[in-house]
Order: structure tokens, then sequence, then C-alpha cells
């Protein structure tokens, strides 16, 4: 395409002609406005010049070259821009509100710890009142003596067998996968970005001059345009920053409900734990259903260990109340971590209320 006709296309705005690829090499690749005005007065020596000189010496005719191409830039993009942050606010809005609710999830969470409790008797982990929630990854290295089933395996295995509402919980947390893969801080910066493209938009505006060439259609065109971008990309940017602020508020309430530091752990990070355990319990209950004959270990002590905490499974035991199956040692004080099971620390809260 020759210069002028580049030259021409973008003083017209001609969207016919302009791709959001043109623009982004221009934008990429010109030279900054002192250059350009310093090739400006290289046009009487214009056939002397190589060809980078002679495409800048055209370029240079157009005023405001760089705020005419980043305003294009954004009305050719703006669309693209709103479908690319919209749907990570709502997949992770959406999964802290399917993992407050889900009720399976949280039953899951109770079996857990209760059999970590109950294989951490007499350690100094006993009585644990909760556990972090990138423990539940962890939970299929702990292997039984012949190396062949995990913990994992076990508590998969007694899920399909006696609890099979809990199998429920990876369709419950059904957008954990998409919000695993949001970054909070690249959404944060997208939405910034997005505020100030629409404040130099409206500024630009404003400071345009009067067209001095015929092919000038910038200042009319954008004008025309912009009383409808002004307010459609406004309208859409105080949607999403509702939404967004919405978003970080369930977060945080997330944050509070399962005992962590939201300010300290990623949304990418705790949703992408979730979905891990959530990938990794998918595969070991269909290793399960596979290889059904579950055996610790058919010469060791752990055997009989196993058969009470299945006993206590099996008659519902396990599910009754904490406080009297697993008294708090006399005498003896403990710290507790981040908890992901709320509700067993407000329980002992209240419980030492009441003692008090």
């Amino acid at each position: 395409m020759p210069y002028e006709e580049i030259r021409n296309i973008i003083l017209e705005v001609n969207e016919d002609l302009l791709s959001e690829a043109l623009i982004q090499n221009l934008v990429k690749h010109l030279p900054e406005q002192k250059i350009l005005n310093e090739l400006a007065e290289l046009k009487n020596e214009y056939d002397d010049l190589c060809e980078p000189e002679q495409f800048g010496v055209v370029m240079s005719s157009v005023k405001m070259l760089q705020p005419r191409l980043s305003s294009i830039l954004f009305k050719l993009t703006f669309e693209e821009h709103v479908n690319n942050i919209k749907p990570s606010i709502i997949a992770v809005t959406l999964a802290c509100e399917e993992l407050k609710k889900s009720e399976s999830f949280n039953r899951l969470l109770e079996l857990v710890l209760l059999v970590g409790n109950y294989m951490n008797s007499g350690s100094r982990n006993a009585q644990s009142l909760g556990f972090k929630i990138n423990f539940l990854c962890k939970i299929r290295d702990t292997k039984s003596v012949d190396q062949k089933t995990t913990l994992m395996h076990f508590i998969a295995d007694i899920c399909e067998e006696n609890y099979r509402d809990i199998l429920k919980f990876p369709e419950e947390l059904e957008h954990v996968e998409s919000a695993s893969k949001v970054s909070a801080q690249i959404l944060k910066s997208n939405l910034a970005s997005m505020e100030q493209q629409i404040v130099h938009l409206e500024r630009d505006i404003k400071k345009f001059p009067q067209a001095e060439n015929q092919h000038d259609k910038f200042v009319e065109k954008m004008t025309i345009s912009f009383i409808y971008l002004s307010i459609f990309a406004r309208e859409q940017y105080e949607k999403l920053s509702t939404m967004h602020n919405n978003m970080m508020k369930l977060y945080e309430n997330l944050g509070e409900y399962f005992i962590f530091d939201s300010k300290t752990v990623s949304i990418e990070e705790f949703f992408g734990d979730l979905n891990n355990f959530r990938t990794l319990f998918l595969f070991n209950f269909n290793c399960s259903k596979i290889n059904s004959d579950f055996s610790l270990s058919p010469e060791g002590d752990e055997t009989g260990v196993m058969d009470n905490l299945l006993e206590a499974l099996q008659s519902g035991a396990a599910f009754r109340d904490r406080r009297k199956r697993i008294p708090r040692n006399p005498g003896k004080t403990r710290s507790t971590s981040h908890s992901i099971v709320k509700y067993e620390c407000s329980e002992q809260s209240s419980n030492t209320k009441k003692k008090k």
C-alpha cells in the first residue's frame, strides 16, 4: 500500500481498510513525535531519502498521529477487551458462590479432617481444628505399606461405598477450573487500562485541531461515534468495575469463611489448589471403581486402626458431636493453623465461652 494511501485511510478513519493489526504495528514501530518533526523538515529531499525515512515524512504530516492511532485502536478493540475481562469476573464470582453453598464439599472436608485426626491420634497433630486448602492435594502422598494405594484412594472408596452425596462436589464446583486460570492482578490491570484509555479518548477528542486536509475526517467521524462510544464505554466499564468489586468482596468473604488471608493467597493460587484436588479426586475415584479391593496392609497393625475408622464411618458416629469423641487434653493449650473448616473453630470458641 502506498504511503500516501496509508496516511489517507488514517485521516479518513476508513474502518473498511483499517485493521487492528495495521494500527498495532504503526503504534509499535512509529518513531517518537520529535523524530517525525525532524523528518518533516526533509520533505524537500524526499527522493533522496531511504524508504523508512520517506514513510516518516509522509506520516509526519498527520497532526497528533499517536493519539489518533490510540483512539482508533481503542474503538476497534473495545468490545474484545470487554469480552476478555467479563468472563473472568463471572467465573470467579460463580466459583466463590458455588464453594460457599456446596454441602457436599463441606461434608468432604469434615471427612478429611476426621480421617487425619484419627490417623494422627497421639501425635502433635492430633485434634486439629482444620487444615489449609493446599493440604487436600497432599493426601495422595500418604500411601499404604505396600505402596499400591493412597489415602486419596481410601477416601474416594469410602465416599463411593457410604457417602455418595459427597461425590456431587465436583459437579457443584463447576466453575473452579475456569476461576483457577484467572489472575486477579492482570484483571485489575486490564480494568485500570480500560479506564485510562476512556479518559485519554475524551481528552484527545477535545484537543484535536480543525481539519486542514480534505481527507481528514477524524474529528467529524470520531465526534459522532464518540457520543456513542463514550456513553457505551463508560457504561460497560462501570458495569465491569461493579462486577469486579463484588467479585473481590465474595473472595474476601470466602477467606473469612475458610480462614485464610485473601490478601496473601491469590485467587489463582486458591482455586488452582481446589481445581487440582478436584481433578485428583475424580481420577482416584475412577481408579477406586476399577480396583475396589482396598487393603492397607494384611500384616500390619494399621489394618485394625482403619477397620475401626470404617466402622465409625459406617455407623455415622464419625459425624456426630466431635467434642465428645475427641476431647481436648486437660491442661493443654494448642494454637490452630489457618482452618479450612470454619465451623469447627466457631464450635470450639462457643464451647470455651460456655465453660467460662
